[in-house]
């Protein structure tokens, strides 16, 4: 894969630079928030994004993709930090890190391919909704309490104006990110007509950002004992972290490459979001994976290259470290606006349109994934679609075995078999024959088949066992070179002979000059 810091045939250095601003100011609240679900200091959410991004826009897989603190890890580790404390956080982080260094090394990423269509349109559907509904906590006042009538008239308004604005604009020029110019009108907005509306300010104080920001590494190797304990308690987190993170990334680096008509590496990018997390848990932070609303920001405002997402950590930083009460003035209503825009354009909506088109099985997992994904999480949902997916898969693979059956010039019969032999179909193989009525030789023909596992190699040493204490003799066909490996290497249990054509017509003639012999013996 080619290192791409700026794709020139795409996007220009102003698209990525707006677009990765764009992206900043998106990340603010939203690690903030990711952070307060973690259980952890707003300021360990906000580091953790930069450094996630920093390294991932650096060495990632999927140039264009943003990464940062999200929802869910922030889920999985909250439980941690609730029963055994902050500490025991960052070697849960680390741990998870070098799970999925080890994905990446063992190139295992490719297994994203195993996920089907149905359960990625379920996946974005289920995260357009999350996205969505996420927002609507963000719907509080300054004191955090429940909005009252004029709160909620100045919130909505402001979402309003936002969202006509991202609407609008890209009807008339697409020079400059939409959502970057909602941001700033909205602001001004607030500024002179809503000036008592809820800040990012008002959620964190980003003029003390820089206090602690680095806070020093050591302190967990002083806080945790370093046993088999303490191993157990983080080993269930740390692959919970390792697996929704991966599932995530991949499945958002898929979703991008299909938008830009691209293709990203998942076993780059998994080793790179493991080093990010190693290094973000080794100087306290939360750990983190791809964030698909952002990276959908990304995208949609123009950007292509590695140069907007690592645009969008610089601009992250100095907004803590230098512009924190610049970006301090802009209101929570003004995200939540762009945020459910991001929603509306993740959302699937022509999966709504094809529900008579496709399969109903495929119509259901959609349905379930995204269900799962919004009750639930990403994983849980993935990996209950790629199951159901894949159990019907069998199943329809299962009834499509049959055999066609004929008896030559030679009075040797054939057994032509159709559809692939493999543990679900074993069963119906085995009622295609008839040992006892059968003649002496007889011929199973693969050539429109293949020998797919064990479960397949065992039907056939049964088959042979029946005709054996038959007295008969049975010969295999057209095996591919792979099959034939297989059916060599059980050689102990199953005792057939092999036919490799041409070789299939010298038993022809070992058959043919038995039988003449025995007429001339008569």
């Amino acid at each position: 894969m080619t290192y791409t810091f700026i794709n020139r045939k795409q996007g220009t250095i102003k698209d990525e630079v707006l677009s990765g601003l764009t992206v900043a100011i998106a990340l603010v609240p939203e690690a903030i928030a990711f952070a307060i679900i973690a259980g952890v200091d707003a300021k360990i959410g906000l580091f953790s994004a930069f450094m996630m991004g920093f390294i991932t826009s650096l060495l990632g897989g999927r140039p264009g993709m943003i990464t940062g603190a999200t929802g869910a890890v922030a889920v999985v580790i909250a439980p941690l930090v609730m029963d055994s404390g902050v500490e025991y956080l960052f070697p849960t982080i680390i741990l998870a890190g070098l799970f999925q260094m080890a994905v990446g090394a063992l190139k295992l990423g490719k297994f994203i391919r195993m996920v089907p269509h149905s359960v990625m349109l379920g996946f974005v559907n289920g995260l357009a909704i999350v996205i969505f509904m996420a927002q609507f906590s963000q719907f509080t006042s300054k004191t955090g309490g429940a909005l009252d009538n004029a709160g909620l008239i100045a919130f909505g308004a402001l979402i309003a104006i936002t969202m006509l604005v991202m609407f609008v604009l890209p009807k008339f020029t697409k020079a400059i990110p939409s959502a970057l110019v909602a941001i700033v009108v909205a602001s001004v907005v607030a500024v002179f007509f809503f000036p008592n509306t809820i800040t990012i300010g008002d959620k964190a104080d980003m003029s003390s950002m820089s206090d602690g920001l680095f806070a020093p590494f050591y302190m967990m190797f002083d806080a945790i004992p370093f046993n088999m304990e303490s191993f157990l308690i983080i080993l269930p987190f740390a692959l919970k972290v390792a697996g929704v993170g991966l599932i995530e990334s991949l499945l958002t680096l898929t979703l991008v490459d299909e938008m830009t008509d691209t293709r990203g590496s998942g076993n780059r990018e998994s080793m790179a979001q493991g080093v990010a997390n190693v290094v973000t848990g080794f100087f306290s932070g939360m750990g983190g994976c791809a964030m698909i609303g952002q990276t959908m920001i990304n995208i949609n405002s123009g950007a292509r290259a590695r140069l907007s997402s690592f645009i969008a950590a610089v601009f992250l930083l100095s907004f803590m470290l230098v512009l924190g009460e610049v970006i301090a003035i802009v209101p929570i209503a003004v995200l939540v606006g762009v945020m459910f825009m991001v929603a509306i354009a993740t959302f699937e909506w022509s999966s709504l349109r094809i529900w008579n088109k496709v399969p109903k099985l495929d119509v259901s997992v959609i349905i379930i994934v995204s269900v799962i994904t919004v009750i639930e999480d990403l994983a849980v949902a993935v990996l209950v679609g790629v199951i159901i997916s894949a159990l019907a898969f069998a199943w329809e693979n299962a009834l499509r075995i049959r055999a066609r059956k004929y008896i030559d010039d030679h009075g040797v019969k054939h057994y032509e078999i159709f559809g692939p032999l493999f543990f679900a179909s074993t069963t119906t193989f085995l009622t295609k024959f008839d040992a006892k009525n059968d003649p002496d030789s007889v011929i199973i023909d693969f050539q429109e088949s293949r020998v797919m596992d064990q479960s397949a190699i065992e039907a056939i040493n049964k088959i042979a066992e029946k005709y054996t204490s038959e007295g008969k003799t049975i010969h295999l066909r057209h095996l591919s070179k792979d099959c034939i490996r297989m059916v060599k290497r059980a050689s102990e249990i199953c005792e057939v002979n092999v036919v490799e054509d041409p070789d299939y017509f010298v038993a022809i003639n070992d058959y043919e000059r038995k039988m003449k012999t025995q007429r001339e013996a008569v």
